[in-house]
């Protein structure tokens, strides 16, 4: 199933391969170059590519892994079974074992990150860890100090050449997928996401399914949906907003806030644009711990309804 997906399909296997800016590319592939890589914590955005570097790292290394994602499977006794089951027993080829923890900033904090801290030492010998996270101050202390924290970040010195690189990838995967597509329009999907590669090429295999990307595949993300939306807050229309809302549940929340944002000036009164930015901000933070991230935006535009004025 998993190579129906164009983001598994095409998932990087090497570090070299990894789009990340030259400095934080450096040490990664510093690791894989001594072969020893230690206990990590990677911290960056949703789809930036901290999982796939951690498969990178040790496929290149050939070391036997398994991924577990805490959103998912957090629960303390899933968690003790499933590490305990993997790093009690001796690897295949003989080095060392490694467990890939995904949105370790999931689990419980007071329960679920001591018990995981515990399994670290206990298992130290035979087992590393590599934890990604979204939030790193979400990770206890115990975790952080017992590994190497990488954050992925891209400054705007770096931003042209990593856009510029996953802009060719983007070309080849179409290309190879035999696509046709709007080199403009594909830049406008890559600004939306950006940095969100996952996004981008799952955004393109949506769009690509027809076999060709053109301008066409703007209009639902374009400022007339958001014109609409901003209509049915002004108007206090509850009903209709939750419609908008379902109707456009896979827009991504950090582009939709994003585009709200921007877009403030033109919707609403001045003493209103903060208190929405306010708002935002809030609900953008909590997008990464709720179960239903659909309920999470109809309450944030229900307080935008209530709290701000519009023009």
């Amino acid at each position: 199933m998993s190579e129906f997906l164009w983001v598994e399909k095409y998932r990087p296997k090497t570090i070299s391969d990894c789009v990340l800016p030259q400095c934080t590319k450096k040490v990664f592939q510093e690791f894989v170059d001594q072969g020893n890589i230690p206990n990590l914590l990677l911290s960056g955005g949703p789809g930036v590519g901290k999982t796939t570097v951690a498969r990178a790292m040790l496929e290149e290394v050939g070391s036997d892994y398994i991924v577990i994602n805490g959103s998912m499977n957090g629960n303390i006794d899933t968690l003790r079974n499933e590490i305990m089951q993997f790093a009690s027993t001796v690897s295949f080829t003989g080095g060392r074992k490694y467990v890939i923890l995904d949105e370790a900033d999931y689990l419980n904090a007071n329960s679920t990150q001591p018990a995981l801290r515990n399994f670290m030492e206990e298992f130290s010998n035979n087992c590393g860890f590599i934890l990604t996270c979204n939030f790193k101050n979400r990770i206890i202390e115990p975790l952080h100090s017992r590994c190497s924290v990488v954050e992925f970040n891209i400054t705007k010195e770096d931003k042209v050449a990593a856009a510029t690189d996953f802009f060719n990838r983007c070309q080849d995967i179409l290309t190879q997928e035999s696509v046709e597509f709007d080199k403009k329009v594909l830049s406008c999907v890559m600004t939306t996401h950006f940095p969100d590669w996952r996004r981008v090429i799952n955004e393109l295999q949506r769009y690509g399914a027809t076999g060709r990307i053109d301008t066409g595949i703007l209009v639902n993300s374009g400022e007339s949906s958001i014109k609409e939306l901003m209509q049915h807050l002004k108007g206090k229309s509850f009903t209709e907003m939750r419609k908008w809302v379902a109707q456009n549940s896979d827009v991504d929340t950090t582009s939709l806030f994003r585009r709200l944002y921007d877009m403030s000036a033109q919707y609403l009164k001045p003493q209103s644009v903060p208190q929405l930015v306010v708002l935002l901000a809030d609900y953008q933070y909590k997008s990464a711990f709720v179960a239903d991230h659909e309920i999470n935006i109809v309450a944030c535009f229900t307080e935008i309804m209530t709290d701000c004025e519009f023009v």
